[in-house]
């Protein structure tokens, strides 16, 4: 299992504590505390993140999709961070910020401002544990499952999501999926929800499906793995009626 986040973070952390030292060597120290802080902050995130550790509560975000006071103080450094990262990818790439995988469902990246939001007043799944949910998108119907980059939703929280999913789908109300991209954890509870909607035979199929309206998806080894353990235990039942036509 490829170690992700942990690795890229526990880089920039290494690189802020040589800026520290550098600072401090050329008689510079009283510029260097806040370097040393958001070391020791990435290095936290690094440790928090790994595959053996995995505890995304660490940033403490609530089920309502906001950072209480003390995380925004202590863990500014890496939440504003991705932010910037996260908008600065998205001009590079180019990329949809969200596509329909199947008619009214939708998976994407974070939605940052209300362009970036589907049409339709979507039920929205956060599948992030670094990004807020933005008050402009307070009357949306929202379910919280904090994972971290390159990590994936447990087996037990993917399918909360999808039987939560079914339900708004139920009522006919659209459903957006996202993570920080729209490319691994949202992708992934995804393929669960077509799965049990009955549009895919199983996850392998769903991703296809996806990949055809989303091109830059990628599941890693975490992601196959929760879906696979998903797909041995899970509880909900394919619709009988969810549609096998891919939306054309």
């Amino acid at each position: 299992m490829g170690v992700g986040i942990s690795v890229l973070i526990a880089l920039k952390a290494l690189c802020l504590l040589f800026v520290f030292v550098f600072l401090n060597l050329i008689g510079l120290g009283l510029l260097s505390p806040p370097f040393l802080y958001a070391s020791t902050v990435s290095l936290l995130i690094a440790a928090a993140s790994h595959p053996w550790i995995n505890l995304p509560m660490l940033l403490g975000k609530g089920s309502d999709g906001s950072f209480p006071i003390w995380s925004i103080v202590i863990f500014s450094p890496y939440l504003y961070f991705v932010r910037v990262f996260s908008f600065m990818r998205r001009l590079l790439s180019g990329e949809a910020p969200y596509s329909e995988v199947y008619e009214g469902v939708y998976v994407g990246g974070w939605p940052s401002s209300p362009d970036k939001m589907p049409p339709g007043g979507p039920a929205i799944v956060d599948c992030t544990c670094e990004f807020p949910r933005l008050s402009e998108f307070s009357s949306h119907p929202y379910l919280c499952v904090p994972t971290w980059d390159t990590r994936a939703p447990r087996p037990e929280e993917i399918e909360s999501a999808v039987k939560w999913a079914c339900r708004k789908r139920a009522q006919n109300r659209p459903v957006f999926i996202h993570c920080a991209y729209g490319h691994g954890r949202s992708v992934a509870v995804t393929c669960a929800l077509l799965v049990a909607l009955g549009v895919a035979e199983d996850w392998k199929n769903a991703e296809k499906v996806i990949r055809e309206r989303r091109p830059y998806i990628r599941l890693n080894a975490l992601h196959r793995q929760a879906l696979e353990e998903w797909s041995r235990h899970r509880i909900s039942a394919p619709r009988k009626n969810g549609g096998t036509d891919r939306i054309q």
